[in-house]
């Protein structure tokens, strides 16, 4: 038995019930339980190419979501080719009916989250180029700053063009990215609130919607902190940061045992119907 196959039974053992289903819920578009702990019904297929995009590593099955994603995505695409930023990649939203990844994943579960490459071509991919591009670092990450040569303002537009989207709750990426466009002249600096740091996030950001409008089965995030975030909590991320002595005396807590995630009961329908 060759390696190819060990790794593809591998694969499949290990994964979900959501990993093996190919095909969406019938119905309205509706985005069940939390960010991180949830589904989604009737989730959209967006279109593999449109306009100002594409979906990388369609053979996944992770470009379904909450209609409103999927219209947030080809709007912003639009707005983005109009702008000239480029052919725009993106990434991992949902899969067909939401739900649990195996790895790579904690969130991704309701069709509100969606991965956009900050790799930007002029052009379209190739239909081969699609399966075999691999990802461009904005981030240094050694050395914790950010790499010139790679990033650009057609990236920082980009990331303003989605965060400044009511629609958006929050927009992961690096600390030095968000270093970088906070460092950056802005005639409007309210978006930044929405830009929050996250390791990892050093060649994509990450795009979270809040609940759609009338939803009652789409739990909320809090909305971030006030202000742009630029300050002492940015640079709490910083590996140079020395936080402030306190002088009160520490009382350790013994921390409590996570609480076990248990899906919303519509789940379960939505993953048999």
């Amino acid at each position: 038995m060759t390696g190819l196959m060990l790794a593809c039974i591998s694969q499949s053992v290990m994964a979900t019930p959501w990993e093996k289903v190919t095909t969406p819920s019938q119905g309205d578009s509706s985005s069940i339980g939390s960010y991180a702990n949830g589904c989604l019904a009737g989730g959209e297929r967006l279109p593999l190419q449109g306009d100002g995009y594409q979906v990388i590593r369609s053979e996944r099955g992770r470009y379904y979501g909450n209609s409103e994603m999927i219209v947030f995505l080809q709007q912003l695409m639009k707005q983005s080719q109009q702008l000239k930023i480029g052919n725009v990649l993106v990434g991992d939203i949902a899969m067909p009916r939401g739900g649990r990844f195996a790895s790579g994943h904690a969130s991704h579960q309701t069709g509100l989250d969606a991965d956009i490459w900050l790799r930007i071509p002029e052009k379209p991919l190739s239909q081969q180029a699609l399966k075999t591009v691999s990802a461009l670092p904005m981030v240094d990450v050694k050395n914790y700053k950010i790499i010139e040569k790679n990033w650009g303002i057609k990236q920082a537009q980009l990331i303003q063009l989605a965060a400044s989207d009511d629609r958006v709750a929050r927009i992961f990426v690096h600390p030095v990215i968000k270093q970088q466009l906070c460092k950056t002249q802005w005639k409007q600096r309210d978006w930044l609130r929405k830009v929050r740091p996250w390791f990892g996030h050093y060649y994509h950001f990450h795009v979270r919607l809040k609940c759609p409008e009338g939803s009652t089965t789409c739990e909320t995030q809090a909305p971030p902190p006030a202000g742009d975030g630029c300050g002492t909590e940015l640079a709490s991320w910083s590996p140079n940061y020395k936080a402030p002595v306190k002088t009160e005396p520490v009382i350790k807590v013994k921390p409590k045992p996570k609480p076990v995630k248990v899906l919303p009961p519509m789940c379960a329908m939505v993953l048999k119907s």
